[in-house]
């Protein structure tokens, strides 16, 4: 049955909301589909009563929201970040549907990965450097006469096709011999990088031309297990041995 349908490992991270009662229409929209974590980072009104009540019988999901002061903190322990954005980027990244993103969503969480998905401003979305932080970024596709999603009905879209996803016969994540890195240790990973090319005299940080921005895509795009970091850093360390 629907209703038995729960996805403790997938959370929805709300990016400094500036409405309380936008909080409470997406931890409806959650609720209805069967997702319960909830992260604010940074939210501009909160607690506030507002959100309890826009929330309807999810006055569960808004009060037991987790606050974080930056997008970092919200995902460090994710195996996949999801981030949803409205337009082309100077710089692609790996893009999914918002069925596909559903099916990835429910893959990864049934192979026990932590996954969060992303949700920007109400005015003006995820900023680069934040969506630069996401293995994927999901557009959700609208008629061209008007664009505009609301925060709560771009929630409800993922979370629905999350739900279908698991009601269907989304393919399964093959199993892999390592738990994937989390986020925070890629963060560590790419800081770890720079230093070293820096060292080396590769990368120049007063004129870096995008540099660690594509090298930040590569290693979020392949998906790097936590024996993987382990190997390039100590491979890093080396160099860094080495120079010195």
């Amino acid at each position: 049955m629907t209703d038995a349908i729960t996805f403790p490992d997938v959370r929805i991270v709300l990016v400094e909301t500036t409405h309380p009662g936008n909080i409470g229409a997406a931890a409806r929209a959650m609720k209805n589909m069967g997702l319960s974590r909830l992260v604010l980072v940074a939210p501009r009104d909160f607690p506030n009563e507002k959100a309890v009540w826009r929330s309807a019988s999810a006055s569960d999901v808004v009060e037991s929201a987790v606050v974080a002061d930056s997008v970092a903190d919200a995902i460090a322990d994710c195996q996949l970040v999801i981030g949803t954005s409205a337009r082309d980027r100077r710089i692609p990244w790996p893009m999914l549907e918002p069925r596909e993103c559903g099916e990835k969503v429910f893959s990864e969480a049934t192979a026990g990965n932590a996954v969060a998905i992303l949700f920007g401003r109400e005015a003006r979305g995820l900023k680069n450097e934040e969506l630069q932080q996401c293995h994927y970024h999901v557009n959700i596709p609208t008629a061209e006469a008007y664009s505009s999603l609301n925060l709560a009905m771009a929630v409800q879209v993922i979370a629905y096709e999350i739900l279908q996803a698991a009601r269907g016969d989304a393919p399964l994540e093959a199993p892999w011999d390592m738990e994937f890195a989390s986020a925070e240790s890629v963060e560590h990973l790419i800081d770890h990088l720079e230093q070293t090319l820096i060292e080396v005299g590769f990368h120049d940080p007063d004129n870096p031309r995008q540099l660690m921005t594509r090298l930040r895509r590569l290693l979020t795009r392949v998906r790097l297990d936590a024996m993987e970091v382990n190997i390039l850093r100590g491979f890093l360390s080396a160099i860094e041995k080495k120079i010195r």
